[in-house]
């Protein structure tokens, strides 16, 4: 695909809508094209509301010179997927609907933003303390596993599993929502920026220089409110 000469985004949405949903009632895009942060690779995703779909589905196309992911919904499907997500607290459809640009809408699409709004407002469910005890004691393990590790193939391994876990832990903990890739910065970023700092600048020390020390500081660090580090007297039943 030639990126300079393509369809700009928004018009390419709508040419594609109206060619593959024309009887829509109602149509987004979302993404990063939306929120300004595309890059020579980002895709377009659109998001179609369609009363005549009996199963909702996924698909990735080519078209109008733009890889496009179409997420087709028909008017009571999505609400299992806004559940779901809210129950991973992963709100990936909430999100791509609450910023999504209307392309189309034939009546649908302001009460199904407002249903997204409410639940990115609200946030993800409170973690109970048994919760908190439970993600702290396999913080700890693997946290023990990267300390005794001298395997520098398997430190590397023991560190991403940190890295997801500490995120998991941090924004869950403080009633946020959680991400994967790189919505993992984006979500501790929209946490707090001094932390998120904090997070990446101990990963890249390990990662670069094979020092663990600031990776074992800052889980230390998010533990100590919690009680610290967790290991005699957990008990997990069967």
């Amino acid at each position: 695909m030639n990126n300079h000469k393509r369809v700009k985004p928004f018009d390419a949405a709508k040419q594609f809508v109206d060619k593959h949903f024309p009887d829509c009632k109602g149509a987004l895009l979302a993404g990063s094209v939306v929120r300004g942060e595309a890059t020579d690779t980002s895709d377009l995703d659109i998001v179609i509301f369609d009363d005549k779909i009996l199963t909702p589905f996924r698909q990735s196309m080519i078209d109008f010179d733009w890889a496009v992911e179409v997420f087709v919904h028909n008017l009571t499907s999505y609400k299992h997927f806004f559940h779901a997500d809210f129950k991973r607290a992963r709100p990936s459809l909430p999100r791509m609907v609450s910023e999504g640009v209307i392309i189309k809408d034939l009546g649908v699409i302001q009460k199904i933003k407002k249903e997204a709004n409410i639940i990115l407002s609200e946030g993800p469910e409170i973690w109970s303390s048994e919760t908190i005890q439970f993600k702290r004691y396999f913080i700890t393990d693997v946290l023990e596993d990267f300390i005794g590790s001298t395997n520098r193939a398997e430190e590397l391994m023991i560190a991403n599993t940190l890295t997801n876990l500490i995120q998991e832990f941090v924004l869950r903990s403080n009633g946020c929502w959680i991400g994967s890739s790189k919505w993992i910065i984006r979500e501790l970023n929209n946490f707090n920026e001094e932390f998120a700092s904090q997070f990446i600048d101990a990963f890249e020390t390990f990662y670069k220089q094979n020092d663990k020390s600031k990776v074992i500081e800052l889980v230390d660090e998010i533990l100590v409110p919690y009680g610290g580090r967790l290991f005699e007297g957990f008990k997990l039943d069967a």
